[in-house]
């Protein structure tokens, strides 16, 4: 077994380690190893840069780990499907591509916390900009333009966009020039991370740039097996390469980039976590912290499908005779049907008047198809994605073995609360009043799911838990805070306890935000990088934000 020195060691290629990792390196000084359990994002590899491709790693042994859920409770028993990216990038490299801040109140609601003063909207933004290059945005003020995020905003010239951002206005819904600018609340094309119709992944936008640099090392099909503690410091990782034998590292500063299930499992497999529990399991434990693995929560989704009676959708895009042409002109010219994520546009809004911002996110797409490609409807047809945002269910993750290759038990609780479930009905009757207006009455041909038989409260609820699946969100289950389940130190990012091990992942998110989680996840990566290098943060910016209801 070799033994060799680093300064830091990041667990995980995924996201927040791709950001870290050109961070801490940016110190020639730094000797920085990442050490990535899945595969290199090859240059040639299609599935993973052709936008429109995203169907194919999901539920691909070789991109996607392919985790699922416990039995839940309240959705029949039903196990949730969990795709986790498997390669270089982590989920950044199979997600649908969708670029979203969140709400401002978010971080507000994060800067309430006891101890979270600095992590509220007005020091988050500053970093939103510095990573952010936003080529659509006019110079605003809100927006970045010199960071490594390059993004393209969806073009939306689909009749049915046109149709579908008319509907929303007849139901009442306002339109927004940019959801991540001064008003998320309405509907608007979206943010998308590619460049030049090719997906920009994490590991494309921070890593590649700088993998040249001497002082930076990847080692990809490398799976971190336990953390290294002598007393309460973590000095190093041990892990295991493909075909070799088990390896060690040593290194000032362990950071966990594993996201919001691999973390807590690896915390978990070094004695770090509920000490009753790792006890049982015939782990010793190194530290009680009961948070570990608690907080748990995700994004509910599902689809609303139309038929649709005019040859508009892109449905034709599936037949499997135009993938060579679609393929061909993705490969030469970067455009067409290949370079698009279809993800193009959609929007934010409130679900009653109680809620002080919007609690319902909208995906728009013109193809009535599932998210992994699966079960597409007949013809022509469109839907929308819709779920609540800040449901109060709580989960965990927790592990059921010693072997790190055995995935650990994730209990997420959908429709478990009231709350939840009111949301959810409310949901659905807002997406319909939307899809039924005139402006869309050219193109409907009839609702294909839930379909016209689901139309009580009970019958809503029943189809969600038969229907219902991830928006692929996992976060907060090793949540920044002060509290007793609090994990890490929103001022470091060090473990609760523990001295030289740092969590910088979705899992230190203390509340997941509203809308998809990949921008969030980079923007904390990015202010965490300062806090670990011990550099004065950025001037917090106090820009007043859309609120519908005046501040208290």
């Amino acid at each position: 077994m070799t033994l060799q020195n680093y300064d830091f060691v990041i667990v995980g290629g995924g996201s927040a380690g791709c950001a870290l990792a050109a961070r801490l390196s940016a110190d020639p000084g730094n000797r920085v190893l990442v050490l990535e359990a899945g595969r290199p994002d090859y240059p040639w590899d299609v599935f993973i840069h052709m936008p429109a491709a995203l169907t194919f790693p999901i539920g691909s042994r070789f991109y996607d780990w392919k985790y699922e859920s416990e039995p839940e409770p309240f959705m029949h028993d039903r196990r949730i499907y969990h795709a986790r990216g498997k390669v270089l990038g982590g989920s950044s490299s199979i997600n649908g591509m969708i670029f979203q801040r969140g709400n401002p109140l978010d971080y507000e609601r994060w800067g309430a916390d006891p101890g979270m003063k600095s992590w509220d909207y007005a020091h988050c933004l500053p970093y939103f900009r510095k990573m952010e290059n936003c080529l659509a945005d006019p110079g605003t003020g809100w927006r970045g333009h010199d960071g490594p995020l390059a993004m393209e905003r969806g073009p939306a010239t689909n009749p049915l966009f046109g149709a579908f951002f008319e509907a929303v206005q007849q139901a009442g819904y306002p339109l927004t020039d940019d959801v991540n600018g001064y008003r998320q609340e309405g509907f608007a094309p979206f943010d998308r991370n590619l460049r030049r119709g090719r997906r920009l992944s994490a590991a494309r936008a921070y890593l590649h740039p700088v993998k040249s640099r001497p002082n930076l090392e990847v080692r990809t099909r490398a799976l971190v097996t336990r953390i290294l503690f002598e007393g309460k410091r973590a000095v190093g990782v041990e892990y295991s390469p493909r075909g070799g034998a088990p390896q060690q590292v040593r290194a000032g500063k362990v950071i966990l980039s594993g996201g919001s299930i691999n973390s807590p499992q690896l915390l978990q497999l070094s004695g770090v976590g509920n000490a009753d529990e790792l006890a049982a399991l015939g782990i010793d434990p190194v530290h009680h912290l009961p948070g570990v693995g608690e907080n748990l929560q995700d994004h509910l989704e599902v689809y609303v499908q139309h038929a649709c009676k005019q040859p508009v959708s892109v449905q034709p895009q599936l037949k499997m005779w135009r993938r060579p042409f679609i393929g061909a002109q993705w490969l030469f010219l970067r455009s067409g049907p290949g370079a698009t994520n279809h993800f193009e546009g959609g929007g934010f809004v409130r679900s009653n008047e109680d809620v002080a911002y919007p609690n319902l996110m909208f995906h728009f797409l013109p193809i009535a198809v599932r998210y992994d490609g699966s079960a597409p409807a007949g013809g022509h047809g469109y839907q929308v994605h819709i779920g609540p945002m800040y449901s109060d269910a709580r989960g965990s993750v927790k592990i059921k073995s010693r072997d790190p290759r055995v995935h650990p038990a994730l209990r997420f609780n959908y429709l478990s609360t009231e709350q939840d479930r009111r949301e959810w009905v409310e949901a659905i009757r807002v997406t319909r009043s939307i899809l039924a207006q005139d402006a869309l009455a050219p193109f409907s041909d009839g609702e294909i799911s839930p379909g016209p038989s689901v139309e009580s409260d009970e019958q809503v609820l029943d189809w969600v838990a038969r229907d219902g699946e991830t928006a692929l969100h996992p976060s907060c289950t090793c949540k920044m805070g002060t509290d007793e389940l609090s994990v890490v130190d929103p001022a470091t990012m060090q473990v609760h306890g523990l001295e030289g091990l740092h969590v910088v992942d979705a899992s230190a998110m203390p509340y997941v935000t509203n809308g998809n989680i990949y921008a969030p996840v980079m923007m904390l990566a990015e202010k965490s990088a300062d806090l670990i290098l011990g550099n004065t943060p950025l001037d917090a910016d106090h820009a007043e934000f859309y609120r519908h209801r005046k501040a208290v």
